[in-house]
């Protein structure tokens, strides 16, 4: 049973600048709630009930948005603001949700290693903030649980991406007429690529993982990269690729962040309007 996930959100944000200077990525919003909020979310709706997001020291706003305001709530009562009372108080979650703090900023894997103690032994989800998921029905972290236990193994969402894009990705070889995982090379050349199925943001993982995450060296551009651990991992323990049913958002590029904007305001029945506006458009 999968009830913990972990969410790393230490990163700088550069790609975001100059709004990162003083807001935290991972609280820019989709239409009108932070992009955080989506993805928390989806790990309640999966059956998680202990989140723990790996932050940094100067992005107070994170924790911030994630604890109960009494006074913000009282005063909305008292002023019979009932609606927005309610839009509040959905952001107070019946799950625990701790936080640790990376300031190194030397990696995902450093990041995900702070996890150790909170994982527990047990396993546990992984998502990561700059990738947003779009599902109807079952969430996409629950599509990779229900693999997990079937098979008791790694699981990693798989997108299929175009041949020119594998270099922006971590890319799987599977072993052939199956979903096993044979290897996994980070950001291939074009044209050197395994194939074209990419990780994407949403894992599920056995606890051994940290394993490895001791061994983990850092890598010449200064970080320790999460995806190396895969190799060795997969030498002892099986990793399945979960082809998914649902729309990957890269809300770490400013495409990707315009993108699900879109998508997720055409999605909402309350802005209707802004389908019409888009039809208006001479594009």
């Amino acid at each position: 049973m999968v009830r913990k996930a972990v969410i790393p959100v230490a990163g700088l944000g550069t790609r975001f600048l100059p709004i990162t200077k003083s807001l935290p990525k991972e609280m820019l919003p989709i239409v009108d709630k932070p992009n955080l909020q989506y993805i928390v979310e989806e790990a309640i709706e999966s059956g998680i009930t202990e989140i723990l997001i790996v932050s940094s020291h100067n992005k107070p706003e994170i924790e911030n948005y994630f604890t109960e305001d009494i006074d913000l709530e009282n005063h909305l009562e008292e002023k019979g603001k009932f609606d927005l009372l309610k839009l509040v108080e959905e952001t107070n979650y019946d799950i625990t949700i701790d936080f640790a703090y990376e300031d190194t900023f030397s990696g995902n894997g450093m990041a995900i290693k702070m996890a150790k103690d909170f994982v527990d032994g047990e396993p546990f989800a992984l998502l990561y903030g700059d990738d947003l998921m779009m599902y109807n029905g079952k969430p996409v972290l629950k599509q990779l649980i229900d693999i997990h236990e079937e098979y008791g193994c790694n699981v990693i969402a798989a997108l299929e991406v175009n041949p020119e894009e594998v270099c922006n990705y971590g890319i799987m070889k599977l072993k052939e007429g199956t979903n096993i995982i044979d290897s996994f090379v980070e950001k291939p050349k074009v044209g050197e690529a395994p194939s074209n199925y990419a990780g994407v943001g949403r894992y599920v993982l056995n606890p051994e993982v940290f394993n490895e995450l001791d061994r983990l060296e850092m890598s010449p551009n200064g970080e320790y990269q999460f995806t190396l651990t895969f190799e060795p991992l997969m030498k002892y323990q099986e990793m399945r690729a979960c082809p998914f049913e649902g729309t990957y958002y890269n809300i770490g590029s400013k495409i990707g962040y315009l993108k699900a904007n879109v998508d997720f305001a055409l999605n909402r029945e309350d802005l209707k309007e802004f389908k019409s506006f888009l039809k208006q458009k001479e594009l």
